[in-house]
């Protein structure tokens, strides 16, 4: 017995130090893996430049050609088919930059003209560089502050945690509860079985252009691109479940980005469906999609008035160059930027505005504008301006800048300011819309009041067919 206790204090003794430098070396390995991480942010931002100097060079030598310009575009194509996995060595994993991201879009945009293949490959390892950065600063606090959540009930802390955006592995439940509690008084059993019967039953006039638009929808993601993909005809039924849910708007183009966003959280049909309803009847203005898309040209004039109040440089800089920005903005007030920013601030956007509402999307526009307004005041030409609001959102790669922008920096931003501001563009635009239409009836009674008279020398329709 003697024996045995002596053997067990030594085992004891033995497995408390051995438990003592597994601990050392597990804090070792975490404080390597998170040098690791900023080296290869750092690298990523460093070849970043590169690319930035590289495209600055090819800017300034245009068509020229000369040694130096056959150099540069050698460079270049180097550059464009290097990858970080190539750079591995001795088994050191440096995570190279993926494809498609979690919800299948193209990490890397694929621009069609050539030129800007350089700026998406800039702007692939800048995300890269900013996710390596907050992954253990920020994403795992917020991970863990998800999941000790629980039970989800309104409150100040929900809404502060939703502005921070929902971790992956939570966001399907989180989005399904923000559009339960916008929905419910509207959801009744077995609904979205009943209206895709009555699709099948009789055929909806909206059938064809959802079926032209199914191709349209997302070509950056594989989900919508691939042959073998479920999601089209999931997005198909969820459009035309809708264009009998709500006769009154059938369908409007950009609801299928709205539902495609949806399924690609959600993945359920059902669950797509009830997020688009809340979106087009609880969340946005009455009106928004209707055929005059009253409401939605009366939120573009409200940002024109908002971003002269909080940007008036920039507005000073575009009016000077007779440039509209409703061109760009009023496809992302329409869609909810699903075409504009990269996904992870995509659906960081969307976590606030299911939320929210419609807020959200002021807030974020301005603070785009506000994020991108040195580079917009450069540009001193009406053309180089709108090339540049044509791609200038997916330049945005840092979203706690974003977000800090749009929930701080904007401040004040009371609701009833925005409340009021929409209620006197929308008189304006209706009081607009009725003197158009009396203008026309006007014109067709006087038209209907004329003879057709016949030019001299030309022969009527009944002449000719004589």
């Amino acid at each position: 017995m003697e024996a045995y206790r002596t053997q067990n204090h030594f085992l004891n003794s033995e497995i408390h130090q051995v438990t003592k430098i597994w601990r050392r070396v597990a804090e070792k390995e975490k404080a390597l893996l998170m040098k690791c991480a900023y080296l290869q942010a750092k690298n990523c931002q460093v070849e970043s430049k590169y690319l930035a100097g590289l495209r600055r060079l090819q800017e300034a030598m245009g068509n020229e050609a000369s040694e130096c310009a056959e150099l540069l575009r050698q460079l270049i194509q180097e550059a464009l088919q290097w990858e970080a996995s190539d750079a591995s060595a001795d088994g050191v994993e440096l995570s190279p930059i993926r494809e498609y991201d979690e919800y299948g879009f193209l990490t890397v945009p694929n621009y069609e003209v050539e030129d800007l293949k350089l700026l998406a490959k800039i702007q692939a390892l800048e995300v890269r560089s900013h996710h390596l950065l907050a992954h253990e600063a920020v994403e795992r606090p917020l991970r863990e502050r998800w999941a000790a959540l629980g039970e989800l009930a309104p409150s100040a802390e929900l809404k502060q945690l939703l502005r921070a955006g929902v971790s992956c592995e939570h966001r399907p439940r989180v989005w399904r509860w923000l559009v339960h509690l916008r929905v419910q008084h509207l959801q009744t059993p077995g609904r979205y079985q009943e209206l895709l019967s009555r699709g099948q039953a009789c055929k909806h006039p909206a059938a064809r252009q959802i079926e032209l638009d199914l191709n349209r929808t997302f070509p950056n993601n594989k989900h919508f691109t691939c042959p073998t993909s479920s999601f089209p005809d999931k997005l198909r039924r969820v459009l035309l479940a809708f264009s009998w849910q709500n006769p009154s708007i059938g369908y409007c183009q950009g609801l299928n980005r709205l539902a495609a966003i949806a399924l690609l959280v959600l993945d359920e049909e059902e669950s797509a469906f009830w997020c688009l309803v809340a979106i087009v009847e609880t969340i946005m203005p009455a009106d928004y999609y209707s055929k005059t898309l009253t409401a939605s040209q009366a939120d573009q004039r409200v940002l024109q008035d908002l971003l002269s109040e909080k940007l008036p440089r920039l507005m000073a800089h575009v009016g000077q160059h007779r440039v509209d920005l409703s061109f760009i903005t009023f496809n992302w007030f329409l869609v909810v930027f699903a075409d504009s920013l990269i996904s992870n601030i995509l659906l960081q956007v969307w976590d606030a505005f299911l939320y929210e509402g419609t807020k959200v999307l002021f807030r974020y526009a301005l603070a785009i504008f506000k994020y991108n307004e040195e580079e917009i005041l450069r540009l001193q030409d009406s053309l180089e301006i709108y090339q540049y609001l044509r791609f200038f959102t997916k330049t945005i790669c840092n979203s706690r800048k974003l977000r800090n922008i749009a929930f701080n920096d904007m401040n004040p931003f009371p609701m009833k300011q925005l409340q009021q501001l929409r209620t006197v563009h929308r008189e304006r635009l209706e009081a607009e819309l009725r003197e158009l239409e009396q203008l026309k009836a006007e014109y067709l009674e006087t038209r209907a009041s004329q003879d057709p008279v016949v030019p001299e020398g030309c022969t009527s329709e009944d002449e000719g067919e004589a």
